[in-house]
């Protein structure tokens, strides 16, 4: 019996972090669909080559950084409890290279391929996982020292702030250091150019991806099968429409937003999807969403922050929204199991905003100085299909032999 215990979380884990792989598709198909044309191809390529780099950083780095285990042992060790540790890593894996897959959108369409590559190494390597071990490991005495303080650790369940804050608030910054595609804005500041979505379809079908693949993403995150808890599953579902109702109603029926709004909802229930009420995730949802749809136009039109797919609202806004939410309806006040406090989440989602916004600054800053962010002015005007990978997404647009 015991045996079979350790196979099945062997299963059950594995069967999550196959699940959060598929979301990197999502993530794929959502850029596609966002970016303009020529620079499709580009996108496909960066969210698949962005996870190879996250696999090999955090295998080699980053893992080890986070919990102070290492796979750099004989094959008769990594296989004891059915290899469990090797599915585990697989699937935290999943979750470091969701990091760059987040700021992936917010650079597109002006950024060089292999600086980025480098970035990812960096942040999937020391940045992410930094916190990650605050968060979830019990490093430097930090969850100890606020159980102490407020009664209660930063509780975190799937990540709205540990993966999903990190990434949105790492994504501003290098969005800030890169500067606004060529042409965006005009002297005045004032926007000259919309690029509105190249395709409705891929964006919609990259949000369907996303959000079925969630639901491994947050209930899998027990990590093993005796502490599955449906009540993950249920709220992850009244968040997805709360944030679609949301949307639907302050985008005033926008496609774009449509899609966004289940994202920023599934966004915000991660952190406290163990512990809330599902009429409590469904507000927590309808909040997220409704953060999107209004943040998105500020950040582009007035802020003039030109995060392609909106990525520092979606995911760095709604992130701590999300930590701040399960100190606030995962209390028993309000329907919750109890066990968080306000003043832990608040500090814990601060900690993780001030470590994304150092990380992304001191890792895009250096490279930024070393080799240079952006394509050239010409590259960035044909398009980073052309301009890095000499194909296009569509025939009639090869270059020329």
């Amino acid at each position: 019996m015991e045996q079979l215990q350790v196979s099945g979380n062997v299963l059950f884990i594995l069967l999550g972090a196959i699940m959060v792989l598929a979301m990197h598709s999502g993530f794929a198909f959502l850029e596609v669909g966002t970016v303009r044309a020529k620079n499709q191809v580009n996108a496909l390529v960066k969210i698949l080559v962005d996870f190879a780099v996250s696999t090999v950083a955090y295998f080699f780095v980053g893992f080890y950084v986070a919990y102070g285990a290492s796979f750099l042992v004989g094959a008769e060790t990594l296989v004891e409890k059915s290899g469990y540790e090797l599915v585990r890593f697989f699937f935290l894996a999943t979750f470091a290279a969701a990091v760059p897959a987040i700021v992936s959108g917010g650079i597109a369409e002006r950024a060089r391929f292999y600086p980025q590559l480098a970035a990812t190494a960096l942040v999937v390597g020391f940045v992410y996982p930094f916190f990650e071990g605050i968060a979830w490991n019990q490093h430097f005495g930090v969850q100890a020292w606020l159980k102490g303080a407020f009664g209660a650790e930063f509780h975190d369940f799937a990540g709205s702030v540990v993966v999903h804050t990190i990434g949105g608030w790492i994504a501003l910054m290098a969005v800030l250091l890169l500067g606004p595609r060529r042409g965006r804005y005009g002297r005045d500041g004032k926007p000259m150019a919309q690029h509105p979505p190249s395709s409705i379809p891929f964006l919609a079908l990259g949000a369907w991806i996303l959000s079925v693949g969630w639901f491994g993403f947050n209930v899998m995150s027990a990590q093993t099968i005796d502490k599955i808890s449906g009540l993950v599953a249920m709220n992850s579902l009244m968040a997805m429409a709360g944030g679609t109702l949301a949307a639907l109603v302050a985008g005033r029926n926008d496609p774009g937003f449509n899609h966004n709004g289940p994202l920023a909802g599934l966004v915000a229930v991660c952190a406290g999807s163990d512990v809330m009420h599902p009429l409590g995730s469904l507000v927590v949802g309808g909040v997220a969403g409704a953060i999107f749809v209004y943040l998105f136009p500020l950040t582009q039109n007035r802020w003039r922050i030109d995060d392609v797919l909106g990525v520092w609202p979606l995911h760095g806004l709604c992130g701590v929204w999300g930590g701040l939410a399960a100190g606030i309806f995962g209390t028993k006040a309000l329907g919750g199991l109890g066990g968080v406090s306000f003043a832990s989440q608040l500090a814990g989602t601060a900690l993780g905003v001030f470590t994304a916004v150092a990380g992304g600054l001191v890792v895009y800053g250096v490279i930024r100085t070393l080799v240079g962010l952006r394509l050239s002015e010409e590259a960035e005007f044909n398009g980073a299909d052309l301009a890095i990978h000499r194909i296009s997404a569509t025939p009639e647009k090869q270059p020329v032999p």
